[in-house]
């Protein structure tokens, strides 16, 4: 098992390129199922999930041309023969759980296992299948398997009991193959979902709202193929950014957008990170220490979930206290014990973290959690004296496309032991 070795203290100078969005290119991928035509994509990511998700999908006959080292995925669905998600496949990744929906709505009918993925708490899918049968589905569970038929999907109006993202694309996809009129209200709008829709919409879909919590659908009888460059990340945009706050430098981020996450940037320059952009680059520059923020997690436009381990590793070092309230996710502080192994001062009450901001954090074997921690003890251990290993980065290698040879090239000490 890969393990990381950073020996902090380096300052970050230079230029990284972001790659595509994870959360925007598995939906993306999964939107080949609905078509018999050429779906052609550009700028996905060369990441474990995405690598996962095209195995699914190809052992259901769809035709796969992707190459480990390309960022180009062609699909074509015009032999598709096998409606089924496996376990095997499923158990590692909760976005499996979005090839429900177009299969569904394409053939007729689905079997998809019960999905696995990071233990950061709580993320059952009664809302992808409540939803589902508003459209007409007759749904049942077996063996931790979802059964789900239909002869025609049709138009409805779906009010989800929370805001969730892939139950938001997942019923997404379906509308646009159903008969009539489906209207999605308490819509996720994260960036990712919108660029979904878009991809839709280039395929044929009729879709109003988009952007919005509240999403129009006119089903129509069949979508066609497109061409379509996936979203750059912004999850790993700030990531990057966040690290230079905690190690001081000046790094340039190529082929990403601010407009995407204002919340985050206005709370990396109150921690001092002075910014500077333009229509697809941003640059962060940071001398001395940084100063605390608090913050509380929520649906976008708030404070995204995804974010807060990257925060609250560069609170750890910041010149006073801060507070944290996670209201997403109820077992997302496993990386405080990590972090606190390296001299960290964090308390947890509940779903709120306080930090008192230590002068210096001093490099040890930690453990990742799970992938947002992963990128969180990254951070931690580049600010840190000394030399920090950080193992199960399994995780890591689910999100984030070559973090240590990223990081590298602009003046970090981080290598990967086999």
């Amino acid at each position: 098992m890969d393990q990381l070795q950073i020996t902090g203290g380096k300052r970050l100078n230079g230029e990284v390129t972001v790659s595509g969005a994870k959360n925007a290119a598995l939906p993306i991928l999964c939107a080949g199922l609905l078509t018999a035509g050429d779906l052609v994509l550009s700028n996905v990511p060369r990441l474990q999930d995405v690598r996962t998700i095209l195995k699914i999908l190809s052992q259901t006959g769809l035709s796969v041309q992707h190459s480990p080292e390309d960022e180009r995925v062609v699909l074509n669905g015009a032999a598709i023969d096998t409606l089924e998600a496996p376990y095997e496949l499923v158990k590692t990744m909760r976005a499996s759980i979005l090839v429900l929906g177009p299969l569904l709505a394409r053939f007729g009918q689905a079997k998809v296992s019960l999905p696995g993925g990071c233990a950061i708490g709580s993320r059952p899918v009664d809302q992808h299948i409540k939803g589902l049968q508003a459209l007409g589905a007759e749904i049942t569970i077996e063996g931790g398997y979802i059964y789900a038929k239909c002869k025609k999907l049709k138009g409805a109006r779906i009010h989800t009991d929370m805001i969730t993202v892939t139950g938001t694309e997942n019923l997404l996809m379906a509308a646009t193959l159903a008969e009539g009129e489906t209207v999605l209200e308490n819509a996720a709008r994260e960036p990712e979902v919108t660029d979904l829709a878009n991809l839709l919409v280039k395929m044929g879909a009729r879709i109003e709202g988009i952007g919005t919590d509240r999403l129009v659908i006119q089903g129509v009888e069949a979508l066609h193929g497109a061409e379509h460059a996936v979203i750059s990340d912004r999850i790993e945009a700030v990531t990057f950014l966040c690290a230079v706050t905690a190690t001081g430098g000046d790094i340039t981020l190529r082929n990403t957008r601010t407009d995407i996450f204002d919340v985050a940037i206005d709370k990396l320059a109150d921690m001092g990170l002075a910014i500077t952009y333009g229509p697809d680059w941003i640059r962060g520059q940071m001398d001395g220490r940084p100063k605390p923020v608090s913050f509380r997690t929520t649906e976008y436009p708030g404070f995204p979930t995804d974010m807060q381990a990257q925060f609250m590793a560069v609170n750890t070092i910041a010149s006073g206290t801060s507070r944290v309230t996670e209201t997403i996710f109820e077992n997302r502080f496993m990386h405080v014990q990590e972090m606190n192994r390296l001299g960290a001062a964090i308390q947890t009450e509940g779903n709120t973290a306080f930090i008192r901001g230590v002068d210096r954090l001093i490099g040890a074997p930690v453990m990742a959690t799970d992938l947002r921690a992963s990128a969180s003890l990254v951070i931690a251990a580049m600010a840190a004296q000394g030399t920090t290993v950080i193992d199960r980065i399994y995780h890591l290698d689910r999100g984030y496309d070559r973090m240590e040879v990223k990081l590298s090239a602009v003046g970090a000490d981080i290598v990967r032991l086999k």
